[in-house]
């Protein structure tokens, strides 16, 4: 639970890091980039409204949305001529308060389509937090300090919906794999952050149908856990100079060898927390072409039919 709450704390040492060189806007004021819009992932079922929405620049650069109710799956697919066949769920981070679409989504999920992976952003519900900028960050670092301290307060209360919607992700991707030119038995999911948390989670809690065939856990929290002997193969990234988890081993990957289960792990000397698709001057930037090279190794971007 305190690495769910200290994830939001991290994006924020993370863009913090940088020089703010913009005030935050309002939210009406925001102009969101021209993105696809989003499939609504329980259909005519699927709860909440986009209306509960609050989109800002996050410390005055990257754009997020807070209040997220409504949550929905957009598809960015490779050319034709490109595609592999293979899919990636991509989860942003954000300690389940925020998402940070602009750092760990769009620019995740369109770097994989030029690699020829179809990818999908999902955008999942999250925590409520107040709607005006100005009272987030006090809420933000009260909730984080009540988490670290262990002030009364039922831990359900703080879990949102976030893995409900990975699985429910993973299965529309799977319904929908012959509209969307991928293979069913290559899907996977990468997280960042609270979205690795995600990731992970949709892992322990499916059942072996609904699990993601592959994942990336990238800067998630290295906690002691009991892995399935079926778990699929995962894809540890961090950096070692990461505020919340850097320098604390690595337990999850740990966990994988002792289940037998495939794992790679890659630690990077700098970095911080929230790299998305890397810091520059690290080589951090190099953990997508990584990821990629890890799926081709393990087989995830040759068709069934060519294996």
């Amino acid at each position: 639970m305190i690495g769910r709450l200290f994830a939001a704390l991290g994006l924020a040492m993370a863009l913090a890091a940088s020089p703010v060189v913009a005030s935050t806007p309002a939210a009406s004021a925001i102009a969101l980039p021209d993105e696809p819009e989003g499939i609504p992932l329980y259909g005519k079922d699927t709860p909440g409204k986009a209306s509960s929405e609050n989109w800002t620049q996050f410390m005055g650069r990257e754009l997020v949305v807070r209040n997220v109710t409504h949550p929905t799956l957009t598809p960015y697919l490779p050319a034709p001529g490109k595609a592999t066949g293979a899919a990636v769920i991509v989860a942003p981070g954000g300690g389940f308060m925020m998402l940070a679409m602009e750092n760990e989504g769009w620019r995740v999920a369109k770097a994989f389509a030029d690699r020829g992976i179809a990818a999908f952003l999902l955008k999942y519900r999250l925590l409520e937090t107040p709607p005006a900028d100005r009272e987030f960050m006090p809420f933000m670092m009260k909730a984080m300090s009540a988490g670290a301290a262990g002030i009364p307060g039922d831990p359900g209360t703080l879990d949102p919906a976030a893995t409900e919607d990975g699985l429910a992700a993973l299965a529309m991707v799977r319904a929908r794999a012959g509209e969307w030119n991928v293979d069913p038995d290559r899907v996977g999911m990468i997280g960042f952050s609270a979205g690795a948390i995600t990731a992970l989670d949709t892992v322990m809690k499916g059942q072996p149908e609904q699990r993601p065939d592959f994942f990336g856990y990238i800067y998630g929290p290295q906690t002691e856990i009991a892995v399935p002997e079926d778990a699929p193969p995962m894809f540890d990234a961090l950096a070692m100079d990461d505020p919340l988890f850097g320098n604390k081993g690595f337990a999850v990957a740990n966990a994988w060898r002792a289940a037998k289960r495939p794992v790679e792990v890659h630690a990077y000397e700098k970095g911080g927390h929230g790299f998305g698709l890397g810091r520059p001057d690290t080589t951090t930037t190099l953990m997508l072409d990584q990821f990629v090279a890890w799926m081709a190794m393990h087989g995830f971007l040759t068709p069934s039919q060519d294996k």
